[in-house]
Protein backbone atom coordinates (compact mmCIF):
# COMPACT_ATOMS: atom_id res chain seq x y z
CA UNK A 1 0.00 0.00 0.00
CA UNK A 2 1.44 3.42 -0.96
CA UNK A 3 2.43 5.57 1.98
CA UNK A 4 -0.22 8.14 2.90
CA UNK A 5 2.00 10.84 4.42
CA UNK A 6 4.98 12.87 3.26
CA UNK A 7 8.11 14.45 4.71
CA UNK A 8 6.29 17.70 5.53
CA UNK A 9 3.79 15.78 7.64
CA UNK A 10 6.67 14.19 9.57
CA UNK A 11 8.42 17.55 10.05
CA UNK A 12 5.41 19.56 11.15
CA UNK A 13 4.00 16.86 13.44
CA UNK A 14 7.29 16.38 15.32
CA UNK A 15 9.06 18.58 17.83
CA UNK A 16 12.41 19.99 16.71
CA UNK A 17 14.66 17.96 19.03
CA UNK A 18 13.11 14.60 18.19
CA UNK A 19 13.07 15.38 14.47
CA UNK A 20 16.76 16.33 14.47
CA UNK A 21 17.70 13.15 16.33
CA UNK A 22 15.68 11.08 13.86
CA UNK A 23 17.38 12.83 10.93
CA UNK A 24 20.77 11.96 12.41
CA UNK A 25 19.80 8.29 12.67
CA UNK A 26 18.68 8.37 9.05
CA UNK A 27 21.78 10.23 7.83
CA UNK A 28 24.08 7.86 9.73
CA UNK A 29 22.40 4.88 8.04
CA UNK A 30 21.13 3.39 11.29
CA UNK A 31 17.96 2.04 9.66
CA UNK A 32 18.56 -1.55 8.57
CA UNK A 33 16.51 -4.54 7.42
CA UNK A 34 13.80 -2.20 6.12
CA UNK A 35 10.87 -4.18 4.73
CA UNK A 36 7.49 -3.28 3.25
CA UNK A 37 4.51 -5.30 4.43
CA UNK A 38 0.78 -5.07 3.83
CA UNK A 39 -0.06 -1.57 4.95
CA UNK A 40 3.03 -1.34 7.12
CA UNK A 41 6.82 -1.12 7.19
CA UNK A 42 9.29 -2.73 9.55
CA UNK A 43 12.96 -2.10 10.26
CA UNK A 44 15.75 -2.43 12.78
CA UNK A 45 17.21 0.85 14.06
CA UNK A 46 20.72 0.59 15.42
CA UNK A 47 21.46 2.54 18.57
CA UNK A 48 22.38 1.69 22.15
CA UNK A 49 20.52 -1.49 21.28
CA UNK A 50 18.92 -2.79 18.11
CA UNK A 51 15.36 -1.48 18.19
CA UNK A 52 12.55 -3.21 16.31
CA UNK A 53 10.24 -0.69 14.70
CA UNK A 54 7.00 -1.01 12.77
CA UNK A 55 4.96 1.83 11.27
CA UNK A 56 1.65 1.97 9.44
CA UNK A 57 1.54 3.44 5.96
CA UNK A 58 -1.93 4.99 6.32
CA UNK A 59 -1.13 7.54 9.02
CA UNK A 60 2.03 9.08 10.40
CA UNK A 61 2.66 8.31 14.06
CA UNK A 62 0.93 4.95 14.13
CA UNK A 63 3.54 2.36 14.95
CA UNK A 64 5.52 0.53 17.58
CA UNK A 65 9.09 0.55 18.86
CA UNK A 66 10.50 -1.56 21.66
CA UNK A 67 12.55 1.33 23.07
CA UNK A 68 11.59 2.84 26.43
CA UNK A 69 9.57 5.67 24.89
CA UNK A 70 7.96 3.49 22.27
CA UNK A 71 6.71 1.03 24.87
CA UNK A 72 4.98 3.94 26.61
CA UNK A 73 3.29 4.96 23.35
CA UNK A 74 5.44 8.06 22.84
CA UNK A 75 6.43 9.04 19.32
CA UNK A 76 10.13 8.19 19.52
CA UNK A 77 13.02 9.13 17.23
CA UNK A 78 13.21 5.53 15.96
CA UNK A 79 9.64 5.57 14.61
CA UNK A 80 10.27 8.96 13.00
CA UNK A 81 13.55 7.79 11.46
CA UNK A 82 11.85 4.77 9.90
CA UNK A 83 9.02 7.02 8.68
CA UNK A 84 11.60 9.24 6.98
CA UNK A 85 13.16 6.16 5.38
CA UNK A 86 9.75 5.04 4.07
CA UNK A 87 9.01 8.46 2.58
CA UNK A 88 12.49 9.00 1.14
CA UNK A 89 13.00 5.41 0.03
CA UNK A 90 16.47 5.64 1.56
CA UNK A 91 17.48 8.63 -0.60
CA UNK A 92 19.52 11.46 1.01
CA UNK A 93 17.80 14.45 2.58
CA UNK A 94 18.54 17.89 1.15
CA UNK A 95 19.44 20.84 3.37
CA UNK A 96 15.89 22.17 2.97
CA UNK A 97 14.44 18.76 3.85
CA UNK A 98 16.27 18.92 7.17
CA UNK A 99 15.14 22.46 7.99
CA UNK A 100 12.36 22.73 10.54
CA UNK A 101 10.72 26.10 11.17
CA UNK A 102 9.38 25.88 14.71
CA UNK A 103 8.98 29.65 15.00
CA UNK A 104 8.13 32.22 12.34
CA UNK A 105 10.86 34.54 11.08
CA UNK A 106 11.03 37.55 8.79
CA UNK A 107 12.52 36.80 5.37
CA UNK A 108 14.00 40.31 5.26
CA UNK A 109 13.49 40.69 1.53
CA UNK A 110 11.10 43.17 -0.06
CA UNK A 111 8.71 42.09 -2.76
CA UNK A 112 5.18 41.01 -3.66
CA UNK A 113 3.74 37.63 -4.51
CA UNK A 114 2.59 36.94 -8.04
CA UNK A 115 -1.13 36.25 -8.40
CA UNK A 116 -0.67 32.48 -8.65
CA UNK A 117 1.78 32.44 -5.74
CA UNK A 118 -0.62 34.48 -3.62
CA UNK A 119 -3.40 32.00 -4.33
CA UNK A 120 -1.14 29.08 -3.40
CA UNK A 121 -0.13 30.77 -0.12
CA UNK A 122 -3.76 31.44 0.78
CA UNK A 123 -4.60 27.79 0.13
CA UNK A 124 -1.64 26.67 2.24
CA UNK A 125 -2.76 28.94 5.09
CA UNK A 126 -6.29 27.52 4.94
CA UNK A 127 -4.92 23.97 5.03
CA UNK A 128 -2.69 24.76 8.01
CA UNK A 129 -5.47 26.47 9.96
CA UNK A 130 -7.50 23.26 9.82
CA UNK A 131 -5.15 21.86 12.46
CA UNK A 132 -6.15 24.70 14.80
CA UNK A 133 -9.63 23.47 15.55
CA UNK A 134 -12.10 23.38 18.42
CA UNK A 135 -11.63 20.86 21.19
CA UNK A 136 -14.62 18.68 21.99
CA UNK A 137 -12.96 15.41 22.96
CA UNK A 138 -12.46 13.70 26.33
CA UNK A 139 -9.55 14.67 28.56
CA UNK A 140 -7.50 11.63 27.48
CA UNK A 141 -7.20 13.04 23.94
CA UNK A 142 -6.08 16.50 25.08
CA UNK A 143 -2.37 15.88 24.38
CA UNK A 144 -3.12 14.67 20.86
CA UNK A 145 -5.19 17.82 20.39
CA UNK A 146 -2.31 20.01 21.55
CA UNK A 147 -0.06 18.25 19.05
CA UNK A 148 -2.52 19.26 16.34
CA UNK A 149 -2.31 22.90 17.42
CA UNK A 150 1.49 22.70 17.39
CA UNK A 151 1.48 21.17 13.92
CA UNK A 152 -0.79 23.91 12.61
CA UNK A 153 1.45 26.63 14.05
CA UNK A 154 4.59 24.98 12.64
CA UNK A 155 2.99 24.83 9.21
CA UNK A 156 2.00 28.49 9.46
CA UNK A 157 5.50 29.39 10.68
CA UNK A 158 7.00 27.86 7.54
CA UNK A 159 4.60 29.82 5.35
CA UNK A 160 5.16 33.16 7.08
CA UNK A 161 8.93 32.71 7.09
CA UNK A 162 9.01 32.43 3.29
CA UNK A 163 6.97 35.55 2.56
CA UNK A 164 8.57 38.63 1.01
CA UNK A 165 7.91 41.94 2.75
CA UNK A 166 5.31 44.34 1.32
CA UNK A 167 1.94 45.88 2.05
CA UNK A 168 0.41 42.93 0.19
CA UNK A 169 1.95 40.29 2.43
CA UNK A 170 1.48 42.35 5.61
CA UNK A 171 -2.23 42.50 4.79
CA UNK A 172 -2.24 38.73 4.20
CA UNK A 173 -0.53 38.04 7.54
CA UNK A 174 -2.88 40.32 9.48
CA UNK A 175 -5.86 38.51 7.94
CA UNK A 176 -4.28 35.27 9.16
CA UNK A 177 -3.93 36.65 12.70
CA UNK A 178 -7.54 37.81 12.71
CA UNK A 179 -8.68 34.34 11.62
CA UNK A 180 -6.70 32.78 14.44
CA UNK A 181 -8.05 35.34 16.89
CA UNK A 182 -11.60 34.45 15.91
CA UNK A 183 -10.87 30.79 16.57
CA UNK A 184 -9.45 31.61 19.99
CA UNK A 185 -12.29 33.99 20.88
CA UNK A 186 -15.31 32.06 19.67
CA UNK A 187 -14.16 29.00 17.78
CA UNK A 188 -13.74 26.63 20.72
CA UNK A 189 -9.94 26.37 20.46
CA UNK A 190 -8.40 25.26 23.78
CA UNK A 191 -5.11 27.17 23.81
CA UNK A 192 -4.46 26.72 27.53
CA UNK A 193 -0.78 25.95 26.89
CA UNK A 194 -0.39 29.12 24.79
CA UNK A 195 0.70 27.50 21.53
CA UNK A 196 -1.46 29.64 19.25
CA UNK A 197 -1.15 32.78 21.39
CA UNK A 198 2.65 32.56 21.31
CA UNK A 199 2.57 32.14 17.54
CA UNK A 200 0.42 35.26 17.19
CA UNK A 201 2.78 37.28 19.41
CA UNK A 202 5.80 36.16 17.40
CA UNK A 203 4.13 37.15 14.13
CA UNK A 204 3.27 40.59 15.53
CA UNK A 205 7.00 41.11 16.12
CA UNK A 206 7.63 40.09 12.52
CA UNK A 207 5.07 42.65 11.31
CA UNK A 208 6.96 45.30 13.26
CA UNK A 209 10.04 44.25 11.27
CA UNK A 210 7.97 44.52 8.08
CA UNK A 211 7.32 48.18 8.85
CA UNK A 212 11.04 48.88 9.28
CA UNK A 213 11.81 47.24 5.92
CA UNK A 214 8.84 48.70 4.02
CA UNK A 215 6.97 51.58 5.73
CA UNK A 216 4.02 51.07 3.36
CA UNK A 217 3.14 48.02 5.47
CA UNK A 218 1.62 50.42 7.99
CA UNK A 219 -1.43 50.69 5.73
CA UNK A 220 -2.22 47.05 6.52
CA UNK A 221 -2.20 47.81 10.24
CA UNK A 222 -5.12 50.22 9.86
CA UNK A 223 -7.67 47.40 9.81
CA UNK A 224 -6.71 46.56 13.40
CA UNK A 225 -8.13 49.84 14.71
CA UNK A 226 -11.27 49.31 16.83
CA UNK A 227 -10.70 45.55 16.79
CA UNK A 228 -11.36 43.71 20.06
CA UNK A 229 -8.88 40.84 20.10
CA UNK A 230 -8.66 38.04 22.63
CA UNK A 231 -5.53 39.28 24.42
CA UNK A 232 -4.65 42.64 22.90
CA UNK A 233 -1.97 41.32 20.56
CA UNK A 234 -2.68 44.12 18.07
CA UNK A 235 -1.57 46.91 20.45
CA UNK A 236 2.09 47.15 19.28
CA UNK A 237 0.92 47.56 15.68
CA UNK A 238 -1.71 50.12 16.62
CA UNK A 239 1.02 52.01 18.49
CA UNK A 240 3.09 52.13 15.30
CA UNK A 241 0.19 53.69 13.40
CA UNK A 242 -0.45 56.18 16.22
CA UNK A 243 3.19 57.25 16.35
CA UNK A 244 3.27 57.64 12.59
CA UNK A 245 0.15 59.84 12.66
CA UNK A 246 1.56 62.08 15.35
Amino acid sequence: MPIKFDLNKIKFATDEGTFNRAVKLYKDRKITQFKEGIGSYTAIVEGTKHYRVSIESRQFGLGYCNCYQGQKDYLCKHIIAVSIYAVQDGKPLSVKDKELNTTPTCSGRRGELLKTDLLNVKQAISSAIKYIKSYVGPSRTWFAYQNSLSEGCRRLSAIVSELPVSYQTADLVIDLLLRLDERLSSGGVDDSDGTVGNFISEVVLILSEYYKIDPDCIKAFEKLKNQETCFGWEEPLIEITSNRSS
